[in-house]
């Protein structure tokens, strides 16, 4: 399956509570920080949902399948 990366690239202080927890549960805590999820219709919800808050880029194949 695909996968995409989520970048927090907007503080989501002076947002609504629901947008701050949305934010966490994509994994992003500090500026700049990133998470890589697989390309569900649930993580493209929550991206939707805070979409003025992130970046979101595809992730390359031999990317996604490295281990670190």
């Amino acid at each position: 399956m695909a996968k995409i990366r989520v970048t927090l690239v907007k503080s989501p202080i002076g947002y609504a509570q629901d947008q701050r927890v949305t934010v966490r549960m994509l994994g992003l805590r500090k500026m700049w920080s990133s998470a890589v999820h697989e390309d569900t219709p649930s993580i493209r919800g929550m991206v939707h949902k805070v979409r003025h808050l992130v970046r979101v880029e595809a992730v390359p194949e031999e990317e996604a399948t490295e281990k670190p």
